[in-house]
């Protein structure tokens, strides 16, 4: 087994919940993910009420679905 060091400063060690110091790659990857994951969730949430979004119906988000599916097996 190999072992890695990283540095990291004491805000990022804080930002991603980090409670130990040594923990496993597998462990720091999913740490890591589910941070990238959340940062997207947010952004897309962001986008989503930018431009009206949020307030799509299920109905209209289906029908926006259909159309692109539609399209997409015409070109």
């Amino acid at each position: 087994m190999k072992s890695l060091n990283l540095l990291i400063s004491d805000s990022e060690f804080d930002q991603l919940g980090l409670d130990k110091n040594t923990l496993s790659f597998s462990e720091l990857i999913e740490i890591v993910g589910k941070k990238i994951t959340k940062q997207t969730l947010e952004k897309s949430v962001q986008l989503a009420n930018k431009y009206g979004l949020s307030n799509m119906t299920l109905e209209e988000i289906d029908e926006e679905i259909n159309a692109h599916r539609n399209a997409k097996s015409n070109s």
